[in-house]
């Protein structure tokens, strides 16, 4: 049975009509999502967009067959009219998720919105309480849910396969282009700027497969450290300049180099280049012009103005005496995300960029020490383990009147491992352990 295939296990759609859908910022993952539309057009419809940037508006609407009617510059522009969509795919930045969404749902529209939820507990949790009083889905884009590495372990889980969880750790490691793209030169580099700090615009998903695998059992106590160590101006090799391309006699040489990264390679050139992903292309010279001069992607990653932390590592309590640990790290050579989970009966590790993982269990029996079984569950292309359209294929069918999947992302289901989140920061920033928020 396919990824696809298994979302939809047990379902049939007797509506026969596509999900309408506005795109509210018209960014890399928004469109993402939104391609759904161009391979299941019976089950979606894209009808409009919001976007400040008009550019984005007329390559959106051109992509989609929109009409001029149904593009707007703000979320004020399209709650003003009378409801036009099903549904609402949020894209915008971090710091802008509540204060657009809550709007959408005074309007009537259910809502796929991206991760982070927000920027605090305090208004994740408003965003609940309206959502609540209001009765409108919300599901969050926690994607590794849907990854069938993951949608795999967890029903496992939920099968007593292992027992009852006595502890889980997670790893993510961000290689060093994407630590650099995102996190150092890019969107997400400074808290004022990102609206999140890196561990919630990055591993906010990590912390959401750990609290997914307790289930219901919530989160008490966290305690966190991390810090920026790396990329500071005092660790600038010798010979480093401001620009890569402009005034660093290193650059040949350098790991780092915007160069070799986003020209030669052609990496994250759905970030680096604007409206890439809507279909926008530049010449290696116009690139290169670019980097040289006002690209933010053209910076030394040791004399950016970055602030938030390379390296974060996060342990959490939880109410049943079990205990969870996630180590995020940035500048790895190679990506990966691992798990590793002990139960009473027995345990379960991988790494998801592998397809696979082994169930482990004691066996006491003369020559033996333990069994070990492989689960081969594939490895999808995108860079979510195939999760991205498997959710949205999800959103559709709850959309529809359906039951929702195991991975289920619904706002309800997901605020266990934000506040977690928000608890680390805290805890990291503060020195000291921290109590978790009660929904």
């Amino acid at each position: 049975m396919d990824s696809q295939t298994s979302i939809n296990a047990g379902y049939k759609d007797n509506d026969g009509r596509p999900v309408t859908v506005v795109i509210v910022g018209a960014g890399h993952r928004s469109l993402i999502y939104a391609s759904y539309a161009e391979k299941h057009p019976e089950q979606m419809k894209i009808v409009g967009v919001v976007d400040p940037d008009g550019e984005r508006r007329a390559l959106t609407k051109e992509r989609f067959d929109l009409q001029d009617e149904n593009c707007f510059a703000d979320v004020e522009e399209l709650i003003a009219k009378p409801k036009l969509a099903d549904a609402v795919i949020n894209g915008t930045m971090d710091h802008l998720h509540v204060s657009t969404t809550i709007p959408l749902l005074r309007a009537g529209y259910d809502i796929m919105l991206e991760k982070p939820i927000g920027v605090s507990a305090d208004e994740v949790l408003a965003l609940y309480d309206e959502a609540e009083r209001l009765g409108r889905k919300v599901m969050i884009c926690h994607v590794l849910r849907y990854a069938p590495f993951y949608e795999s372990i967890r029903q496992t889980i939920a099968d007593g396969v292992i027992g009852d969880i006595v502890s889980i750790t997670t790893e993510e490691n961000v290689t060093y282009h994407h630590m650099a793209m995102a996190y150092v030169r890019g969107k997400w580099g400074r808290l004022d700027k990102g609206g999140s700090s890196m561990l919630m615009a990055k591993s906010c998903h990590d912390l959401d497969v750990m609290a997914w695998m307790k289930g219901d059992v919530r989160p008490v106590k966290v305690s966190s450290f991390g810090s920026l160590l790396q990329f500071r101006p005092e660790n600038a090799p010798a010979g480093a300049g401001t620009r890569c391309l402009a005034d660093c006699s290193i650059e040949d040489s350098c790991p780092y180099s915007a160069r070799k990264h986003y020209i030669d390679q052609r990496l994250w050139s759905g970030y680096v280049t604007y409206n890439t992903h809507l279909g926008v292309t530049l010449s290696d010279e116009e690139l290169a012009e670019s980097l040289r001069t006002d690209s933010p992607y053209g910076r030394c990653v040791w004399h950016c103005d970055n602030d938030v932390v390379d390296h974060q590592t996060v342990i959490v309590e939880f109410a049943d005496g079990s205990t969870g640990t996630h180590v995020m790290t940035g500048g790895t050579s190679r990506r990966g995300r691992t798990i590793h989970i002990v139960g009473t009966k027995g345990e379960i590790q991988g790494e998801m960029e592998e397809g696979a993982y082994f169930v482990w269990h004691p066996d006491a029996r003369k020559g033996h020490i333990y069994s070990e079984q492989r689960i081969d569950v594939g490895v999808q292309e995108d860079m979510h383990g195939g999760g991205d359209l498997r959710l949205v294929a999800d959103f559709v069918k709850v959309l529809k009147g359906a039951a929702p999947s195991i991975s289920s992302t619904s706002l309800e289901k997901s605020l266990h491992g934000h506040l977690i989140g928000f608890a680390a920061d805290q805890s990291r920033l503060e020195q000291k352990t921290v109590e978790v928020k009660r929904v």
